[in-house]
């Protein structure tokens, strides 16, 4: 049997068991469209949050106290051999290639301000805040520099919060009161939205002397340090141990790079999609599971059809090309649909939901169509198998 003999063949076998063609390949079509839109909002949710945590810059050192290498506060805060403090951070910016560094200090407390008042995070910030994570101020400016350890009572309000607290009105010189301690405003910062989950414009921040008295505390909560683009990130870590060893005498602290934090928080994410993507295709191989069966089902009913084909001079490799090739074109066109309707939702709820971030993985969707075409090859060897073994005699006389 010729290669266009043989594709015609296939195609009326499809065409003319249209319901059992069609129950073939959903069970393939439901396995691509899981993998499909899973991995989707997989990959989807992972640049998301890359793109979250890049919004600040990639070159960027967090130093933490304590020697928990671990993303977020250390819990070396609560009992470190040393505080981390503001005379650390200023220490740091005479490293060679470092632009600036900033104390950090974060809180919750309750702001008031006409008459209004609301319990927002609270940050304690040095000056150079606003161009370490690259925040612009819509009104007056950031908060300037001062006595690190005796600053003035000045504030800068989030957007959100100018707004919840002063309505239109201009709050540039208004007087605020944080956590009880009177505050004149200064700035009010432009909208920068959420970031894993934290409004970044409820917000207000203060000097970092005047938090770690708010909040009664020893240590900065991070420090956190702004180096040259290009610089070599080994020596700028390697100056920034340096320094600390030399005011601490002794490692108590834990040094991340920007990094560091996106190679691990990538390999997390990876994880995820791989998860999500086993999942789904869980559903492929319950379409394996019904292609096997209905191939099955079909040898035993077409034994006439076959004893006819070998009778007319069709080898046993001819027979089992028959079989294998319609359970090779039916996985297909259920991987394609399954791609199509899956690729269809993942964009509809892209578009509907709009918190919701999808984006396709070349990687995945190409290995689930490969995967429907492997499933369909070998979920058909052995049905094909009996038919091309069936005598032709016995199975013409079966029908």
């Amino acid at each position: 049997m010729r290669g266009p003999d043989l594709i015609r063949y296939t195609g009326r076998s499809i065409t003319a068991h249209r319901m059992r063609a069609l129950l073939t390949a959903l069970g393939i079509a439901v396995g691509v469209a899981a993998v499909v839109l899973l991995t989707s909002i997989g990959e989807g949710v992972r640049r998301f949050v890359v793109a979250e945590f890049t919004q600040f810059g990639t070159n960027l050192v967090s130093v933490t106290p304590g020697t928990t290498q671990t993303m977020g506060g250390s819990i070396g805060v609560f009992g470190t051999v040393r505080p981390l403090t503001i005379e650390d951070a200023q220490a740091l910016q005479r490293v060679p290639y470092v632009i600036a560094s900033v104390a950090l200090v974060q809180g919750n407390a309750e702001v008031e301000g006409q008459g209004r008042k609301r319990r927002v995070t609270v940050y304690g910030a040095g000056p150079e805040f606003a161009d370490v994570f690259r925040f612009e101020v819509a009104q007056g400016s950031f908060l300037p520099p001062d006595d690190p350890r005796a600053p003035r009572s000045l504030a800068v309000l989030g957007a959100k919060m100018a707004s919840e607290l002063f309505g239109g009105a201009n709050a540039l010189g208004a007087s605020v009161r944080v956590g009880g301690e009177r505050y004149r405003v200064v700035g009010v910062m432009k909208a920068k939205g959420t970031m894993i989950g934290f409004d970044l414009d409820d917000t207000v921040y203060i000097p970092a002397a005047r938090s770690l008295e708010l909040f009664d505390r020893e240590s900065l909560f991070e420090v956190d340090v702004l180096y040259e683009e290009g610089a070599p990130v080994d020596e700028v870590v390697a100056g920034l141990r340096r320094v600390l060893l030399d005011r601490h005498g002794d490692e108590d602290f834990t040094l991340t790079t920007q990094q560091q934090m996106l190679d691990t928080l990538g390999s997390v994410l990876d994880v995820l999609t791989f998860a999500v993507a086993a999942l789904g295709s869980i559903s492929l191989l319950v379409g394996a599971v019904g292609i096997f069966t209905i191939m099955t089902i079909a040898v035993r009913e077409r034994t006439g059809e076959i004893g006819l084909l070998r009778a007319l001079g069709a080898g046993r490799r001819q027979v089992l090309a028959v079989f294998l090739a319609e359970a090779i074109v039916l996985s297909a066109l259920g991987g394609l649909a399954g791609f199509v309707a899956g690729g269809g939702i993942a964009w509809l709820l892209g578009a509907t939901v709009r918190q919701l971030p999808v984006s396709y993985s070349p990687l995945f969707v190409g290995l689930a169509l490969l995967l429907s075409l492997v499933i369909g090859l070998v979920a058909g060897i052995l049905p094909a198998l009996n038919a091309a073994r069936l005598d032709p005699v016995e199975a013409l006389r079966a029908e």
